[in-house]
């Protein structure tokens, strides 16, 4: 089964299957100075701030590249020489974090806690408690390595009542799972055009608090970087400094379009949470077991782990779905061997149970048995 044009379904975390609607509005070409572009790019940005809630306080800031790029150039303007960050670290994302900031020569501790468990929130108070030098805290919402959802509105709270700065990795959920300005106090937050939003990869973003940007001159470590002067360029002018993603941003603006019309972000996550539930009934009736409990997991990507039985080989498996039309992703645990499926994209309960019954046709072609991890 593969997708109307073709392709085989994504079942990942990002680049992610699209619609039709979203490919075609790449059909065309446009110049970075034109007009009919410059309206394009300046809706989006605005909608961006629209679905954080946040209109009120802060501002998009777009970067050319993968969501790592804005994260690094997030943290880069906003985390001062002089700064301090905090990191909270339960997987790959957190650890991604800490190693940007070991390039940029900024200073900064580390709250560790396995991948399968969420922050250590009592650690948290204590920590911000006895070191005052802490200016910033950094946390991720969906931590794609396990698909864990961390508490982020609690974090939130408890950072801002210590009055340290927050920024946020939002680039799993940010679409999908509510992260309201309104409601949970963030400095800034990152994500990207090819996650929840269903874009095409190519763009980062972050959102930031407007006041908290100001003071951000001369941070950076690089000019392309700059979220400070690209704000700056694009408050003066609208248009980008350097040359734009000019048919990514255009995709992006029909993928907004159509995540508008289907009920914004409480029906996006809807969909996907039902596609994680629909995943999770069928693999469990095949024998399957999740890495997490059902009140952690995400309905982003979910992580299975390995069978013990010997005829389960990851590579074959992941080749025989492929050639019925699903991509499925490699486990990143440090924990556990495992593998991931996602839950996100341009696809439904339909694709979902097809996935379901290529998995258990080709796990009976492989004489795989066990397919949970006690052999």
């Amino acid at each position: 089964m593969t997708t109307p044009s073709g392709d085989p379904w994504l079942l990942t975390p990002g680049p992610l299957t699209t619609t039709d609607n979203t490919k075609q509005a790449m059909l065309h070409d446009w110049g970075s100075r034109d007009e009919t572009f410059i309206e394009t790019n300046t809706r989006v940005l605005k909608q961006l701030v629209d679905i954080a809630g946040a209109n009120a306080s802060h501002v998009a800031v777009p970067v050319q590249g993968s969501g790592t790029f804005a994260v690094e150039a997030t943290i880069a303007t906003l985390v001062p020489k002089n700064g301090k960050a905090l990191v909270l670290i339960n997987g790959a994302y957190g650890h991604r974090m800490v190693k940007i900031l070991g390039y940029l020569g900024r200073d900064c501790v580390t709250l560790e806690t396995p991948e399968d468990t969420t922050p250590d929130l009592d650690e948290l108070e204590k920590t911000l408690q006895n070191d005052s030098t802490i200016s910033h805290v950094l946390a991720v919402h969906c931590e794609t390595t396990s698909g864990i959802l961390n508490p982020i509105q609690d974090i939130a709270i408890l950072v801002s009542n210590h009055g340290r700065a927050l920024i946020v990795d939002a680039m799993s959920a940010f679409g999908a799972i509510e992260l309201d300005a309104r409601s949970t106090p963030f400095t800034a937050l990152m994500a990207s055009s090819n996650k929840c939003l269903e874009g095409v990869p190519g763009l980062g973003f972050a959102i930031i608090q407007k006041s908290a940007l100001e003071k951000c001159q001369g941070n950076a470590h690089s000019l392309s970087l700059d979220l400070y002067d690209q704000w700056q360029a694009m408050e003066k002018t609208k248009q980008w400094r350097f040359t734009p993603p000019t048919h990514v941003i255009a995709a992006f603006d029909a993928a907004i379009k159509q995540f508008i019309t289907e009920g914004g972000v409480k029906a996006r996550g809807k969909r996907y949470q039902n596609n994680r539930d629909v995943l999770i009934a069928g693999m469990r009736d095949m024998g399957f077991e999740t890495l997490l409990p059902d009140d952690l997991q995400a309905p982003i990507i979910v992580t299975f782990k390995m069978p013990a039985d010997k005829n389960f080989v990851f590579d074959d498996f992941y080749n025989r779905l492929k050639d019925n039309g699903f991509v499925i992703y490699p486990g990143k645990l440090t924990v556990a061997p495992s593998f991931r499926i996602g839950c996100i994209g341009a696809l439904g309960e339909n694709e979902i149970r097809q996935a379901l019954s290529v998995i258990k046709s080709t796990i009976e072609i492989m004489d795989v048995q066990q397919t949970g991890v006690a052999a």
